[in-house]
């Protein structure tokens, strides 16, 4: 079978690559959707990102659906031709922190398409998958591409757990790529009085307001941002920020902001962030990180579903496999683009 597979920054090639059957607790799903996410793109255009670097050739993707093929002999809960969203988190289900109920802090987390580890976790952007029983969530009222949704919308539900409760509080989100985008969908479903959003481009602020926002700051622009003034007035606005950049100088711009003892989540991963300590603690403001996810992913496939939040207005691209080099490029420009998904389908 085929999949993408990349050998460092700007060469990802798309390759033949053995398939197996599933044993006996797996199922073997044909991949239909995938969608392209920020590591992915930290790995197509930089190698790597940190510390965490390409050491050998990885199949790249874990925001994935498909239907299901085969099934082995003991599995329950899922069956062929069912649509399922497939969580790309694998924990041991053994260690500390498995027992503790945080499995996204697995000692020996297995997670599709990472090069944390050596040898790397392939990846899940290939023509057949197999995967565990319990990664499998039927999604059979969704669309293939909806369901590939589950895996950033599952992070951002797990963000939103870390602030606690969102109930008629005025909410600030930097940064509007998908991540962001669904913090203004899953704060306002979550009871936010409001959201404000800021980021550097015009276009996926548009989209932020079609959602819900109130408000769309673009922060490149030195006259639109001066709107954020009165944000800071009076000791701040927010009762919660969700920082989705991971760049340094959003969290510094967003801190006069903050009303003293909110709370802001760091979604965003952009490597090491210089800290304003000294006006976190003048404030008493918490810091909460918020990484992956765990039992969330069924939580959002579920959310969708029911039709609580609507993703598609998020999907803006979509590409054949044979366009993977293509399909990144796009991913990369965040003025024209914000969710690119793979058609990976045979």
């Amino acid at each position: 079978m085929l999949a993408i597979v990349a050998h460092a920054a700007k060469d990802i090639r798309v390759e033949n690559i053995d398939a197996r059957e599933p044993g006996p607790d797996e199922v073997q799903v044909q991949i239909e959707r995938g969608g392209i996410c920020g590591s992915d793109l930290h790995y197509f255009n930089h190698g790597g990102f940190g510390t965490v670097r390409l050491k050998e050739p990885m199949i790249l993707g874990h925001e994935v659906s498909g239907r299901v093929t085969s099934v082995g002999r003991d599995v329950k809960s899922v069956k062929a031709n069912q649509l399922v969203a497939v969580s790309p988190s694998r924990p041991c289900g053994n260690c500390e922190y498995c027992y503790q109920g945080i499995q996204h802090h697995c000692f020996n987390m297995r997670f599709y398409g990472s090069a944390m580890p050596f040898p790397h976790i392939q990846g899940a952007f290939r023509q057949t998958l197999i995967a565990h029983e319990n990664q499998c969530i039927v999604a059979d009222s969704l669309t293939a591409a909806e369901a590939a949704m589950a895996e950033p919308l599952a992070v951002v539900i797990h963000a939103a757990r870390q602030a606690q409760n969102l109930i008629g509080k005025r909410v600030l989100v930097t940064g509007c790529g998908p991540i962001g985008l669904l913090c203004i969908m899953v704060a306002l479903r979550s009871g936010a009085q409001q959201v404000i959003a800021t980021d550097i481009s015009a276009a996926p602020l548009k989209t932020a307001l079609a959602i819900g926002a109130l408000d769309a700051i673009n922060v490149g622009d030195s006259l639109d941002a001066k709107k954020l003034d009165a944000y800071a007035a009076d000791k701040g606005y927010f009762d919660t920020h969700f920082e989705c950049t991971g760049v340094a100088a959003a969290l510094a711009q967003a801190i006069p902001m903050i009303k003293p003892r909110g709370v802001i989540v760091q979604v965003g991963l952009g490597g090491d962030m210089t800290l304003p300590v000294q006006q976190l603690t003048a404030k008493e403001i918490e810091m909460r990180g918020s990484f992956r996810f765990h039992e969330e992913f069924a939580v959002g496939v579920s959310w969708m579903q029911n039709k609580m939040l609507d993703v598609t207005p998020l999907i803006t691209h979509t590409y054949k496999m044979e366009q993977a080099e293509q399909a990144f490029v796009m991913a990369s420009d965040s003025t024209a683009s914000l969710k690119v998904q793979l058609d990976l389908s045979v």
